[in-house]
């Protein structure tokens, strides 16, 4: 035994740590104490440590230093497994689960319960400490109304702060009985609140919050702590339940508004179609008690759960980035979820992956599930294979905190150790609030058809606010009369917004961050379609050409690089610009302009077809070069990133940073441009309908690959027809550019215009690097953004077939042409496809007034492409000749020579109408 005499001068806490280094690294501990905790654990599984042999080196330990172990691992049990075993749910009886933690499970028993134990030194409660005072401590701190999951951290020091932190006060608040009154005002204000709706909204859905009321005082304790770290902005995103007393009770919104859009009154504006109440956001300042004032803002959102995540997280980065870039903590975001949605929607996952990564980390979001333990009519055992809703959060090592809903004071506890860590670790942390939905989905179903055992408890139970009143009134906190006189006077507040609201005809909606947007004009489509100055001078052409074709001479980089950079110098000399260069010299136009740029999607620092290099790698030490940032002294900011593999998330979030800034031209792009159909409820929800249903502007830009080369049906359609299909009134632009000068002034009109709107650009593949894809510098300098190309080597009275066209289809017809030497055929292309320039074409259809064949010409299907929106919006096209292929299910043949084959037939019917395309 002398080999292990040191283990009774040993101090527990020090090889309490030691063993939990040996647990996740026996190899990263020194070899004797390797050797001893293999034989501890081999022993104690095993063998009950009656001194096996292990390596040679007998095991025996003394007894009580056994015991010691032996509380260590119960410890460490309670650390790891405790939240499995807490009184978190306030309607139902929580599943089982083995082991328990009872003592006998970890080789103690009942007669070692006054037994001082030195392990009590690591949870703080010093070497004197019998086994009973040990376990009162961590039933306490583990399993009453607050269960941690924290164990799986990898940070010592994190594992170490958290472990700091439960131990204070046993994990239990310790709030001022002023504290506790206004815990109490505010969870008043949310039952009152919604039992005010149910009676004078009979029926009508809300998606009320009772069952988990305390999240008013969580939002409202979470605002008031965080202005103590000099946080100036919260950016928050939820769905509906609970929505509308968060609006009222945490962000100000008056309950007069509130109670005009129940009354289901007419809008002040004319084009203005809104939306229902329980979807719309709110942005107010909000001073708090220690006089600091606050941005709050609440995105609006759609039906669809968890898309308004992607949003918020790009609202705060654009935030961070413009206003707070050297203290983005600033900004705090805060998401609340359903326990059905973020269990079942892909979308937090992708939120989750994007939380550390350059281009989209926000310094960490306060996630709140409001768990009503029910996703509609669906109960819990069927809506995930996990433990719990918030599983998805240990794919981060986020700490989870599971509290009783019931206990609001736990759940201000809970939310406000989440605000400390986020604040000191700058990562996401996840509070589940065990709660419940005391009516229906929406107040007119009937749950007891599907949850009839829980509807019973559920109506047998107290709200919160009734629970904490009678402990504050045992407390002495409060007097017997304090809630009926706090309720009379947050009811009569509520009558009198009430009545007020019933004298006011029609509802007026508030914009979204009004703030970001006083310099911007609305514009309905006669406004959309008249010129915008997009020019630049040559000057500031040829600096932005000699800052982005100058490597440093001090690094090495590939050779190919080296000349393709080099390249663009002599492209602008040569007056040959290419479609990188229109990229390029845009993004540094508007930069020089004082504007930001942000760029991000799948490979979009190269660019997915290898012509934009925007980012170089120095070859030795892939150190990154970003040329334009290096034009000028005094210029924006080109941000440009990589993304994850997704789309859904990454269009959100760059669609929410472009609602935040817009100042910033901010683009998306897809690698293939039918990859955005990842993304179709971004497309459905905000891009398309956000300014009719919220007043919201956004001018994200989205260009999408689209050409038919024969590489099959994943890589040849950006499905154009369904942006097409989207559009309305004054929605959106759609463009199908076909020279690099208009792709230019495209670009620029984006940040030229007094107004904003979302940009859907179907880019080329092919035509990257087309000999006859390129314009002069003049075009760039002093031209502007055509709608429609008419032929410039047409001799309009030799026309007999007049094709109108768009894209790149427009380089295989002329290659034809060429080839046919057929100067009795005019092709014109159409590239701005939305707004659709109707008067321009038929101004073209006057001038070729020869012309007897008038053909539309798509390499779509004929069911996709263009086609069918021109149908819609061009009465003309009803007598155009139609040149394409046939309708298909698959946008193209797999078979690459069957796929020329149909093109060329296309090709050929565009200029012989007695050939069959129809294969």
């Amino acid at each position: 035994m002398d080999k292990y005499s040191f283990l009774n001068a040993a101090h527990t806490a020090y090889f309490a740590d030691l063993y939990d280094q040996y647990l996740k690294n026996p190899d990263s501990v020194e070899p004797s104490w390797r050797a001893f905790f293999q034989g501890y654990d081999f022993g104690s599984e095993n063998y009950g440590l009656d001194g096996e042999i292990v390596d040679g080196v007998s095991t025996q330990i003394p007894e009580q230093l056994q015991k010691e172990f032996q509380v260590l691992k119960l410890i460490d049990g309670y650390r790891s497994r405790g939240h499995l075993f807490t009184k978190t749910n306030p309607v139902r009886a929580r599943r089982k689960y083995a082991p328990t933690l009872e003592i006998e499970n970890f080789g103690l028993s009942k007669s070692d319960l006054q037994t001082v134990f030195s392990a009590g030194e690591v949870l703080g409660l010093g070497s004197s400490a019998t086994l009973q005072k040990i376990i009162d401590h961590l039933e306490k701190v583990y399993c009453e109304s607050i269960g941690v999951e924290y164990m799986y951290i990898r940070k010592p020091a994190e594992i170490q702060w958290i472990q700091n932190k439960l131990n204070v006060n046993d994990n239990h608040p310790n709030f001022s009985k002023d504290e506790k009154k206004k815990i109490l005002r505010k969870l008043n204000e949310a039952v009152s609140f919604e039992n005010f709706l149910h009676t004078k909204y009979v029926g009508q859905k809300r998606f009320s919050l009772e069952g988990g009321e305390a999240l008013i005082p969580a939002l409202d304790a979470l605002i008031e702590n965080a202005s103590e770290y000099d946080v100036k902005e919260f950016v928050m995103g939820m769905a509906h339940r609970g929505r509308l007393s968060t609006l009222t009770n945490i962000f100000g919104k008056s309950a007069k508004d509130i109670f005009s859009e129940f009354d289901g009154k007419d809008y002040e504006q004319e084009i203005f179609d809104g939306d229902v109440k329980y979807h719309l956001g709110w942005t107010s300042d909000r001073v708090t008690d220690n006089g600091k004032k606050i941005n709050i803002n609440i995105a609006p959102n759609p039906s669809h759960l968890e898309t308004v995540g992607a949003v918020v997280e790009g609202i705060t980065r654009a935030k961070q980035d413009d206003k707070y870039p050297d203290n983005p903590s600033q900004v705090l975001p805060i998401i609340v979820h359903g326990d059905a949605a973020i269990a079942g929607q892909g979308l937090v996952y992708e939120l989750i992956q994007m939380a550390k990564l350059d281009g989209y980390k926000t310094g960490g979001t306060i996630h709140i599930v409001v768990n009503n333990q029910i996703g509609f009519t669906t109960n819990y055992l069927d809506a995930r294979s996990s433990t719990y809703c918030t599983d998805v959060g240990k794919v981060t090592l986020s700490p989870v905190l599971h509290v009783n809903a019931d206990d609001v004071e736990a759940v201000v506890h809970a939310t406000l150790f989440a605000l400390h860590f986020r604040m000191k670790f700058k990562r996401d942390v996840f509070i589940d609030m065990l709660g419940y939905r005391k009516y229906g989905h929406n107040e007119g179903d009937e749950p007891k058809f599907t949850q009839p055992l829980l509807y019973k408890a559920i109506a047998k139970h107290s709200n919160p606010r009734d629970i904490y009143a009678e402990r504050l009134l045992s407390e002495g906190v409060i007097d017997k009369d304090f809630v009926s006189k706090i309720e009379k006077e947050y009811k009569d507040k509520l009558e009198e917004k009430l009545e007020d609201s019933r004298k006011i005809e029609k509802t007026e909606i508030t914009p979204f961050m009004q703030n970001e947007w006083v310099d911007f004009k609305t514009a309905e489509e006669d406004k959309m379609m008249l010129p915008v100055d997009t020019t630049y001078p040559k000057e500031g052409l040829k600096k932005i050409t000699e800052a982005i074709s100058s490597l440093p001479k001090d690094k090495k980089f590939i050779r190919k690089i080296q000349r393709l950079i080099e390249s663009r110098e002599t492209m602008y000399n040569e007056d040959r610009l290419d479609w990188a260069m229109a990229e390029h010299l845009a993004y540094g136009s508007i930069l020089l302009e004082g504007n930001d740029v942000r760029i991000s999607g799948q490979d979009v620092e190269r660019g997915t077809f290898s012509h934009r290099h925007a980012v170089v790698k120095v070859e030795d030490s892939e150190e990154e070069i970003i040329l334009h940032n290096s034009i000028s002294d005094k210029q924006g900011r080109f941000f440009i990133y990589n993304s994850l593999l997704s789309e859904y998330g990454v269009v959100g979030f760059d669609y929410g940073y472009a609602m935040a800034s817009p100042i910033t031209l901010t683009i998306w792009e897809a690698q293939f441009g039918d990859f955005s159909n990842g993304a179709q409820i971004m497309l459905d929800q905000y891009i398309s309908a956000a300014e009719d249903k919220w007043k919201l502007q956004n001018g994200l830009v989205m260009l999408l690959p689209h050409g038919y080369e024969g590489q099959g049906a994943e890589h040849s359609s950006a499905r154009m027809e369904r942006y097409l299909q989207l559009c309305a009134k004054d929605n959106m632009f759609v463009a199908d550019c076909t020279t690099p000068a208009n792709m230019f002034h495209l670009l620029r009109r984006q940040m030229k215009a007094d107004y904003r709107k979302p940009l859907i650009v179907f880019t080329p593949k092919s035509l990257l690097r087309h000999p006859k894809v390129v314009s002069t510098v003049d075009e760039f300098a002093n031209g502007g953004f055509q709608m429609l190309i008419d032929d410039a080597n047409a001799e309009v009275n030799k026309v007999k077939t007049l094709v109108f066209l768009t894209g790149k289809f427009y380089y295989d017809l002329l290659e034809e042409q060429e080839k046919l030497g057929r100067d009795d055929v005019a092709l014109v292309r159409i590239e701005q496809l939305f707004p659709l320039p109707a008067d321009d074409i038929r101004n073209i259809l006057k001038k070729y007034n020869n012309a007897d064949d008038i053909v539309w010409a798509q390499e779509e299907p004929r069911n996709m492409g263009a086609y069918s929106y021109l149908l819609l919006n061009l009465d003309e096209a009803k007598q155009f000749r139609v040149a394409s292929r046939r309708p298909y299910g698959a946008p193209a043949a797999g078979s690459s020579v069957r796929s020329k084959i149909r093109h060329q037939q296309v090709i050929d019917y565009v200029f012989d109408k007695t050939k069959n395309n129809q294969r």
